[in-house]
């Protein structure tokens, strides 16, 4: 289902974006040779917790009865999405790090009245949701791999730069692919980005390849829809698989891979980019 905010409500998910622009921020200053996963983890949860937030990906459901075991995805060289932020993960020196994480804000009754947004009632904690992530290399990093984040961000910033009313979600993904194909990059086709802000997805979903023009799923963007979008983007082939815990996605070759989000609002003026400091 396609939801429509009100600019109250998109009001509401901007200034929770901006709360977790500045949290990623400073997980992303922890990404380090020698550092630990969980340690991003607690950084994370503890500075939800002091916003009046609460993580939207900590025990999220991921089907055959497995739980997300973290609140922030870190996905570290050739994991594409998912990677669990778990204790015994260390990062190391040349590691490209790729932090994912989604933040349910306010869940406070007065700070909902402050801001003067009524309650999402799609959440029984009331908040309205926002997600994000940036790739970043700890320590020093192959001209490859750099060449791989420049490219993965230019999609980005393309890609958010064709989110305005009147046009197709092709739009959004040929200007991902213009930049990818160029550089011979695999374009992962079995994640996507997504519809954001009653939930932490919800339609519509948001390629980063071009499908047919004809279908259904080809929508044209409106005022006030809110999307996450998000190129995650290989140095090989495009084809993913999941790893042995069942969970975390992986290139089927190998391969680095990167990955870039924002949640955009569709405006009158254009996109706007809700999960910016």
């Amino acid at each position: 289902m396609i939801y429509i905010k009100t600019k109250e409500e998109i009001e509401a998910i901007r200034k929770g974006g901006k709360l977790l622009a500045l949290i990623l921020k400073a997980i992303l200053a922890e990404v380090k040779p020698g550092a630990m996963t969980a340690d991003i983890e607690n950084l994370a949860r503890k500075m939800m917790a002091d916003v009046g937030g609460i993580p939207a990906f900590l025990n999220y459901p991921m089907g055959d009865d497995i739980y997300f075991p973290s609140a922030v995805c870190v996905s570290i060289n050739n994991e594409v999405v998912h990677g669990g932020a778990l204790p015994n993960r260390e990062i190391n020196s040349g590691d490209i790090v790729d932090l994912d994480i989604g933040m349910q804000w306010p869940i406070d009754e007065q700070a909902r009245k402050k801001i003067g947004v009524k309650a999402n009632p799609h959440s029984s904690h009331g908040g309205y949701f926002t997600d994000m992530c940036a790739t970043v290399g700890a320590g020093k990093v192959s001209q490859d791999a750099k060449k791989l984040m420049s490219v993965t961000k230019q999609c980005l910033d393309a890609a958010i730069s064709q989110a305005k009313p009147g046009n197709c979600l092709n739009d959004i993904a040929r200007a991902v692919e213009k930049i990818a194909n160029k550089k011979n990059y695999g374009i992962v086709r079995d994640l996507v980005g997504h519809g954001v802000g009653y939930f932490a997805h919800e339609g519509p979903d948001v390629f980063n390849y071009e499908i047919s023009e004809k279908s259904k799923e080809n929508l044209k963007l409106e005022v006030g829809m809110v999307i996450a979008i998000e190129p995650m983007i290989n140095a090989g082939t495009y084809r993913v698989k999941v790893d042995k815990n069942n969970y975390t996605i992986i290139t089927a070759d190998g391969s680095l891979s990167a990955h870039f989000e924002h949640t955009v609002a569709i405006t009158e003026d254009g996109p706007q980019i809700l999960t910016a400091e």
